[in-house]
Parts: C-alpha cells; structure tokens; sequence
C-alpha cells in the first residue's frame, strides 16, 4: 500500500488505486496525509473541504466521506499494513508508517542526498526523489485554503531539488544534463529567478555563452512586463560572473553575500548538506502539516560578538571539513568497526542527522535489549566521518554487563590520551580529567560516543565542551535527567518491520536462500518480534546448518514454550540481554515483571498489574513507570502498557512457580471491575450470578463516572477479556471463565450483531463442565437471543428451549422469565405469534411475583412490539405505556427510547398521526443522546415511512454512519 500526494492524491495497492471517488474525498485523505499520525479537526477538515461559508451538513458530509474511506482501506488490508483512520473525539486521524508515504519518502530521500560525500551519490539520491513526483501535487482534490498553501509548499520544495540536482550534476562536469533539466523547469516558471540564474551558468559552462545571456535578457523583459520589477541579485551576479568569464566554482550557485558565497573554495560534497532549496535558504520549504527536515546551522547567540579573543565560531555541522594539511596527524579514531548486515532503519539515520545540526548536541538513542542501538550509532557515526575533521571517540560504558561499568577516570584517560595527551600529564581526579577534556575539545570538532549509559549522572561527566562537537548515547533506559539537563535530543528505536527483518535474514544468509522461502522468512520475522539481536541469533543459526529448511526453524521457533532456548547460541541471545537488564532492576520491578509475564491478554493498566503481582495500584504504577524507562514495557496510551512477545517469554521464566497464582488475581480482578462496569452502564439490571467461593476481591477496583466510561472500558478490554476467559477455561477455572463473558452483556447488548457468538459458545462449554443449571441457563439465554439478531433463527429456538427448564431447576425465576422474553421473540420470528404472547404473560407473572420492575419492563416492551406486529395498535400502546411507567426517567434510556418508538407506531396505526410522529422523534431523540444508534435507526426509519422531512433523513444517514464506524 502507497499513499501518493506528489501528483495525482491517490491510494495505491497491489490490485491498483483503490476508487476514491468524488474529489472532496480526495481533499479528506490528502488533509489527513499531510498531517499522518497527528489528529486533524473537524475544523480543520471543513477548511480544506470548502472554499467559503460550509453548508450547514458539513459535518455530516465529512462524516460519510471518512466512513467511506475507512471502508476502502479495511477492503485492501490496511490494518496488514500498519493503516488506521480513527476518530478521536471532534477530530480524525490518519495512521500509517511514514515508508508509506510518497511525501515522506520525498524528504528521506533529500535528506540522505544531503549527507552524501561524493556528488555522484547525491544525484542518485535527489533523482529519486524527484522520479516520485508524478504531477502536480494534491491534483485531482478540491482545493480548499490550506490545501492550496501545502501544494505550494510541496511544489517549492520540488523545484528547490530540482535546482539542488543540477549543481550536483555540476560538480560532475555534466553541465549539458544540468541545463537540459534546468531549460524544462524554466519555461514551466519563467518568473522564478533562482532557476533562470541556475540554467545561466549552466548553459555558460557547457560552452553556449550566446544562450546563457539571452536567457537573462528573456527572463529580465519578463519580470519588467509581468511584474513591473528588475532582476534581482542572483541573476544580476550571475549575469556579471558570466559577462567576466568566471561564473565562479563548478557546481555552486550564485552567491547572495559574501558571507555566504561558496566561491571561498571547492568543498568535496557536491551539494553542501542543509542546502535544500536555493542558496542559502536553509532547505526545502515547510509543507503545511508536514515538519520540515531541513538541517541548518547554529545560529550566533545574542550577544556573543566578535571577539578577537573569542573561540572561532564552529562550521556549520553538516558542511564537510577541508582536507588536513600535509604532515598534520590523522585524526583520531576510536569507533569499532561499522556493523555488518545493517538493513533497514532509514528514518531513525535521518532522525539522528537533524538532531545532531544543532550546538554542541546530545543525541540519545533509546530502546530495548537487543533492538541494534549501538549498531545504528556506529552506522550513523561511519556514514558521517566529514562532519567530525578533529576525529572520532568511543566508550563502551558496560551499564548493563555483567563485567561492571568501568571506573570513569580510565574512561576519561583513554580519551586524553587519543587526544595526544602525554600519560604523566592525565590528572589522577575524575573532575580534574574531565575539565581537561572539556578544556581540550572546546575548539574541535568531535564526535563522542558512549554507548550502553545506564545514568545520566556518567554520560554528563564525559560530555565534550566543544560547540561543535557532537555527543551520542545509546542506553536501555530512557534517562530523562539528561533530557532536562543538558536537551538531550531521544531518538527512540523500535523493533524492525517484516520486510526489513526478512532483508537483515538474507544479508547473513544469502538472498537466495531466503528467496527460496520467502514466507517462512517473513514468518520468522515476525516469531523473532523484529528484534535484530533475535534474527542475527537465528540467521547464525541457520548459517551454520545449510540443510535447514526456514519453515522447520519457523515451526520450533512457533512453540512459546522453547523460543527463547533457540534464540540463544554461545553466549549471546535474547535472554542473555534481557537477564542484563533485569538484574539492574528492583525486586518490586522484577516480581511485577515475573507476574507481568502470566497475564493471559496483551495490555495492563495499573489495576490489572496490581491483581497479577498481589500489590495495590499505585505501588503497580510505580513498577510499570521503572520498567517502561528500562525498555521492558511500552506505554501505548496514558495508562495502558504492553510487552514485547519475547520479554513476555522471559518475564514468564521468571517465576514459573506463581503462574496459577497469578492468573486467578486477574480472573478476579476482570470479575469485579466487570462487575462494577455492568452496574454503571446498567444500574436497573439484576446481579447475573453470585461471586465464587474462593473469589479474592482485588485491593482496589476501578471507578467509572458515568455508563459512557464504562461502556468504553468493556468495548476497549473485549480482546483480553476473551483471552483471559480463554486462559480460564484451559486452566479448568471454568467458574471464572463463563463469568467474566457473561458480565459482558451491557456491550452485547448494545452491539448485538458484533460476532459475540464464539465467546459464548465458550461460556456455555465453561458452564456446562462445572454442570451448572444456573450458569448455563443464564449464557443460553443470551447466547440465543444474539444468535436471533444474527438472522440464526432456528439455531437460537433450539438453545432457548432448554433456558427457561434450566433455570427453573436452578431456582432462578428471574432467569427464567428472561429466558421465556428471548425464547417468546423467536416464537414469534417463527410465526407462532399466538405461543409468544403466552409466553410473554407467563414471564410477566414471574417478574411481577419477584418484585423486578426491570425485567416486567423488558417484557412488556417485547409483548408491545409483538401486539403491533399482530396488528393490534391499541393492545400495543398499553403495554408499552404500563412500561414506561415502571422505568425512572433518567435509566433504560434504550429501552425508553424502544418503547416510545412503540407508542409512536401505534399511534400512527390508530390515525394520529401528528401524535406518532412527535413520539417517534422524541424517540430518535433519547437514542441519540444516549449513544445508542440502532435505536436511532429505528425511530427514524419509522418516521421517513411517514414524512420526508430533510432532517430526520439527515439524522438517519448519520446514525446508519455511525454504527458502520463502531462495527
């Protein structure tokens, strides 16, 4: 999948562009791609949409274009991809990786240009970043204000390469491509004076000197006709360099100044990285709602002045250093060889080049154990050996070995002595030593690597003081106290994507062997979680078996129970760096991580991390936040955490022993915050069941303010409450098992039609072995009901007619008229509209004899809906009227909303109309504001049978929206 903005706003797939449609779709996805992984507001989407005053359904009309656009994404697989278009709040969001993007691609590749030493790479480069442009950009969308500002920009920064790419081809001696590219640009912008300026001296230096200056005569009668204006500087100093014979040195352009004319002497790098636009300009232009990636130099600081005494200012960081003159000694050079095999991690390189432009930067590489840190500071520190002429200096800080971290007074005398430092002249202090560095780097230009910092405390010690060096730290921890007291600038490192795990798998073992099996590669990508320590350990693996097949490794690698053994191999592997890491750990953290590791479902929050390691919230919070800084938890949301499937495996190992303790601390917790969302949403309902016997209450159980926050919690955790049922059942827990499916009922209801019948035939499987009456009624009882709002009529028959026997013999008579309602709808899905009515009076009675105005209620609305089906209005509004009675006005507001729709279709049977209509709108009105949108749809398609009034089709196209949205 490929999002293109460069041309033609399209979405491009394996089986082609998928049909966007009308071009104010186009406008949608182009105002969420300009600004992917950020939320964009319905403001904002209505500004891009519509030129002047929005009519008064924009909302709407944005609505159904994002419904529509979600839709074609989840039909070509966008989710496979790493592609989400969510709502959050009044707002949209539009996530994808930034590979997918064509605009995104466009800077990488500028970017990379910018850092090539030789101008033959940079043309590559900067060719292809231009080959992505396939047209003007955001053709083909309707082009609102902000839209408008973001193809300028984008167009901008295309001709700025374009102008970049012929000074490269410049410094080659290829000055006929450069004015053959520069003659096309021109006539498409012939106002533009940076580009007729460029094709000037392109032109003179391929030897047509006649062309060069008639294109300054064209270009100077042009800009007097159309603007009224003279040339400007850079045609007037390029006509003049050419009128002289000397258009200055090969490559560069015109300069603005003499502070910023390259005419001072040849630089090796063809484009000097940070010149992304016309000279001196800093880089490309901003796009609107894409950051900008340009590099630019240290600004002088207010004040400084020119003091003669004063340190020379330092270059800019990414123009490449003069030559050292003859007999100067080589600079110094203590990086480990540039790692093998690196594949991949193009963003992060980029991210650490911007970040290094600044003063005297401190560049902090984060991330787990194994996820190729210090291979990625070492690849970036050999692709930019230019930027550092006074040399090079490396520390391995050991701060997860278990040899110990070195003493900092030897890491700081290797460091003075690399420096020429004589060893009788290195102090004996570490402050000493480190002033003395400090004092010696102040007028170079170094790059200082420490790598594997495990304080902020050490790496401030060993800080350069030079300006214009540049300081890079890869640790496991996320050292924060280094953020705040010296910027550090985090450059975060995840795991790999399959496609570049699978590359890193090939470049050990040949692409041919991975070509010949390139499904069981990418699967053994993903079984090694993207983790290059646990793909070079598996790669090794199979380098040294050449008979082994991909596939049979893939199916060991397949069982959890031994994944971590394989991942091992002589003294390096997934679990040996884990152990490092873990060892530095406190016990709080390292028992909450062992008990982290038997969660059967993949997030905690801190009552779910309390229940599994026997602690109370805070303490649980306290233990995520240390772990979360150590890499060996991901926080995904405010609250929310995760782990990494191959930390989950080591987690586990920890302590094998607390795996049934710990499982039955969660089974309970989901029970009691179950429970405790169950009566939020539903404050009428009946308890569904009696606790355990030996249920153990959590120490604290979460809160919800209101039925929306509750809602919200059983709609989010549905995944691993399944899994967690799933790990009860197969425990032999089967009493907690079809409790913690069962207390989802409140989201059942309210999303009927949303695939809940495998979750509940495991219920029933989980109630039926602790031969249960009670238990297993109550899941057939619901289990049948949503098998009839499936369409499996006959099926739900079959189960509902055992309900109802069931729970007599449990001794639950309100299970029992629950049971009869259920079995009395498909009754009467039959047609056996005479049997439902008995059976609806039979459940009454019971309800009424146990005192549950909830369940009469229930009753009531589905014997009032029967009663209108059978053509019997009159019968119908009483029902429903003695129902309505029996609810208090602020619950059931679904079920209010229900039977108003009831009284409003009787109504209209009876021939009153005007009343019918106002109580099927007040009706559509509770379901609206209660979030209820099926309730919704009903009451409005009632009422369009009737009227056409716009607003109730607008209302019902909404609703319809809406629930295609949440399912």
């Amino acid at each position: 999948m490929e999002f293109r903005l460069l041309g033609t706003v399209s979405v491009e797939t394996l089986t082609g562009p998928l049909p966007l449609g009308p071009a104010k779709r186009r406008s949608l996805l182009a105002a969420l791609l300009l600004s992917a992984n950020t939320p964009v507001s319905l403001g904002r989407l209505t500004e891009c949409l519509w030129d002047d005053e929005p009519p008064s359904q924009a909302r709407g009309v944005i609505q159904g274009h994002v419904s529509r656009l979600r839709a074609l994404l989840a039909g070509a697989d966008a989710e496979a991809y790493g592609v989400e278009l969510a709502t959050l709040g009044d707002a949209y969001v539009l996530r994808a990786p930034e590979t997918l993007l064509d605009s995104q691609r466009f800077e990488e590749l500028l970017m990379l240009a910018r850092e090539q030493r030789g101008p033959a790479d940079a043309v590559l480069m900067l060719k292809e970043a231009l080959s992505l442009w396939q047209g003007p950009a955001l053709s083909g969308a309707f082009a609102g204000p902000p839209l408008r500002v973001a193809a300028h920009s984008l167009e901008e920064s295309r001709l700025a390469t374009v102008e970049q790419l012929a000074r490269a081809y410049g410094a080659l001696g290829e000055h006929h491509r450069a004015a053959a590219l520069l003659t096309a640009e021109t006539a498409a912008h012939p106002l533009r004076e940076s580009l007729a300026a460029e094709l000037m001296l392109a032109l003179f230096r391929a030897g047509r000197q006649s062309e060069a200056l008639d294109r300054f005569h064209r270009t100077r009668r042009l800009l007097a006709d159309e603007l009224g204006i003279d040339p400007g500087h850079e045609l007037a100093d390029a006509y003049a360099l050419i009128l002289r014979g000397a258009p200055g040195p090969t490559g560069a352009a015109p300069p603005k100044s003499a502070e910023a004319s390259p005419a001072a002497g040849p630089s090796p790098v063809a484009v000097p990285p940070g010149s992304g636009g016309s000279p001196g300009d800093g880089g490309p232009s901003r796009v609107a709602g894409i950051p900008s990636r340009s590099t630019e130099g240290p600004s002088p600081v207010a004040g400084d002045g020119a003091d003669a005494a004063a340190p020379a200012p330092p270059r800019p960081p990414f123009q490449a250093a003069p030559p050292s003159p003859a007999g100067e000694p080589h600079p110094v050079d203590l990086l480990p060889r540039a790692p093998r095999g690196f594949h991949g991690r193009a963003a992060e390189l980029a991210a650490l080049s911007r970040s290094a432009a600044g003063e005297a930067p401190v560049c902090l590489v984060t991330g787990p154990a194994g996820v190729g840190k210090t291979a990625l500071a070492l690849q970036w520190a050999h692709r930019n050996p230019a930027l550092f002429p006074d040399g090079r200096l490396f520390a391995d800080l050991r701060g997860f070995s278990a040899a110990g971290e070195p003493a900092l007074i030897d890491v700081l005398r290797e460091f003075l002595l690399a420096l020429g430092v004589s060893p009788r002249r290195v102090p004996e202090s570490v402050p000493a030593a480190a002033a003395l560095f400090r004092s010696l780097t102040a007028r170079r230009r170094l790059l200082v690597v420490l790598d594997n910092a495990r304080d902020s405390a050490t790496v401030r010690t060993l800080l350069p003081g030079g300006a214009g060096c540049v300081t890079l730290v890869t640790s496991r921890h996320r050292l924060e106290g280094l953020i705040a007291s010296d910027a550090a600038r985090p450059v975060p490192l995840d795991t790999l994507e399959t496609d570049d795990g699978t590359a890193l798998l090939a470049g050990v073992l040949g692409e041919e062997r991975v070509l010949a099996e390139p499904v069981a590669a990418r699967r053994l990508s993903e079984l090694c979680g993207g983790l290059p320590l646990a793909l070079r350990v598996t790669a090794a693996r199979l380098a040294g078996r050449p008979r082994w097949t991909l596939a049979a490794l893939a199916g060991e690698l397949a069982d959890e129970r031994g994944r971590l053994a394989y991942l091992d191999v002589d003294d390096t592997g997934v679990a040996a760096a884990l152990r490092l890491t873990v060892q530095h750990l406190p016990p709080g953290a390292v028992h909450q991580l062992a008990r982290l590791g038997h969660h059967p479902g993949g997030h905690y929050d801190p009552y779910t991390a309390a229940a599994l390691a026997g602690t109370d919230p805070v303490t649980a919070r306290a233990a995520l936040e240390r772990l979360a800084a150590a890499h060996l938890v991901t926080e995904t949301a405010p609250g929310r955490w995760v782990l990494h499937d191959l930390v989950r495996l080591y987690a586990r190992s920890l302590d094998p022993a607390s795996a049934r303790e710990a499982l039955i601390g969660v089974l309970d917790h989901c029970i009691a915050t179950a429970l405790a969302a169950a009566d939020t949403a539903e404050p009428g309902g009946e308890p569904c069941f009696v606790l355990p016997e030996d249920f153990r209450r959590p120490s604290a159980v979460q809160d919800f303010a209101d039925r929306a926050e509750a809602m919200r919690w059983l709609a989010t955790e549905r995944e691993d409450l399944a899994l967690t049922a799933l790990a009860a059942r197969e425990a032999g827990l089967d009493d907690r098992a079809w409790r913690i499916i069962l207390l989802q009922w409140p989201q059942m209801v309210w999303r009927v039609r949303d695939s809940w019948s495998p979750l509940l035939e495991l219920a029933l499987e989980s109630a039926r072995a602790e031969k249960d009456a009670y238990a297993e009624s109550r899941v057939l009882t619901l289990l049948g009901w949503v098998l009839t709002e499936e369409g499996r009529t006959a099926e739900a028959a079959a189960l509902l007619e055992r309900s109802p026997v069931l729970a007599r013999e449990a001794g639950d008579p309100l299970g029992e008229a629950t049971a009869l309602v259920n079995l009395a709808v498909v009754q009467a899905e039959l047609g056996e509209l005479p049997i439902a009515l008995e059976i609806c009076a039979r459940a009454i009675e019971l309800a009424r004899g146990e005192g549950d105005r909830h369940t009469e209620m229930l009753t009531l609305q589905h014997l009032a809906r029967m009663h209108l089906t059978a053509h019997r209005p009159q019968e119908a509004l009483d029902c429903a009227r003695t129902a309505l009675d029996l609810g208090p006005e602020h619950e059931e507001a679904a079920r209010r909303s229900l039977l108003l729709a009831v009284c409003g279709e009787a109504r209209l049977a009876l021939g009153d109309e005007e009343d019918g209509v106002r109580l099927l709108d007040r009706a559509a009105q509770e379901a609206e504001r209660a979030g209820y949108d099926e309730g919704a749809v009903r009451a409005l398609e009632a009422l369009l049978r009737v009227s056409s009034r716009t607003e109730f089709r607008r209302r019902h196209d909404e609703a319809l929206r809406r629930l295609a949205e949440e399912n």
